[in-house]
């Protein structure tokens, strides 16, 4: 198996050292767009995650988080590599391997909602996006899923072309909290 590169590398390796922001570059993964059934218990089970009850919610289990984006639309996030087992497992079901297409980036710190809010309009206070939250949302130009999995911690994922726009939007919105 070839192993696959981060298109990120180059940025990440450059990248300024802040406990105010912190940006990292995520390993691959595995991503699954999943189109759920009503009754979704046997997906669930063959997914080894449960799918979240409430819109724009994550769920977290066995190393896997499944993000609802939509009504219709589970995003699974796992280890890289899972891809061809749990697609041979649910062969039955509505889903898509988008593994190669996404990037995901770590942005942390006290002043990480201050760095997203200067490219996100979204309101990323804990109060309207608590932890666990999640949505589809803009970055600048570029279409990012957003989900807070921390007080002071978001996992952004974004269209491999598009990363090194959205790392670079992140680049610029914290350059007044760098260490000097």
């Amino acid at each position: 198996m070839v192993e696959r590169g981060s298109v990120l590398a180059a940025h990440a390796d450059k990248a300024a050292v802040s406990e105010a922001v912190s940006l990292a570059a995520l390993p691959p993964a595995t991503r699954l767009s999943i189109r759920p059934p009503a009754d979704s218990a046997a997906l669930e089970a063959a997914l080894g995650v449960t799918f979240p009850r409430e819109a724009c919610r994550a769920t977290v289990k066995n190393g896997r988080a499944a993000l609802w984006l939509g009504p219709d639309e589970v995003l699974l996030i796992g280890p890289d590599g899972l891809a061809t087992a749990l697609l041979k497992a649910v062969a039955d079901y509505a889903i898509v391997d988008i593994s190669h297409r996404n990037v995901g980036i770590k942005i942390t710190g006290p002043f990480a909602t201050v760095a997203l809010n200067a490219f996100c309009a979204l309101d990323l206070s804990e109060m309207a996006f608590p932890v666990g939250m999640c949505t589809r949302t803009l970055l600048g130009k570029a279409e990012i899923v957003l989900w807070r999995t921390g007080s002071e911690a978001f996992r952004i994922e974004a269209w491999r072309s598009f990363a090194p726009y959205v790392w670079r939007c992140l680049e610029e919105a914290r350059r007044e909290f760098l260490d000097s």
